[in-house]
């Protein structure tokens, strides 16, 4: 039962994250071999000026061991 949650900046159309969703689920399906219903996927919204305390540092800095791709950036470093 795959569930992914997708964090991003606010400004993406209701089209852009349809079509964004549809293309993980079907990436979902086909490679871990599941069935369309068996995947859920969110979106949660998170302004600039919040990303580093509310995204970076719980989910990326904090979660290194079970994160697979690391950003090209940091906003605790000038």
């Amino acid at each position: 039962m795959p569930h992914v949650i997708i964090k991003m900046h606010p400004g993406r159309t209701a089209e852009q994250k349809s079509e964004l969703v549809t293309a993980i689920v079907k990436s979902v399906t086909e490679i871990v071999k599941c069935e369309e219903k068996s995947v859920s996927v969110a979106i949660e919204e998170v302004s600039p000026e919040d990303w580093a305390e509310k995204v970076y540092k719980p989910d990326i800095l904090q979660k290194e061991k079970t994160l697979l791709k690391k950003p090209g950036y940091n906003p605790f470093k000038p």
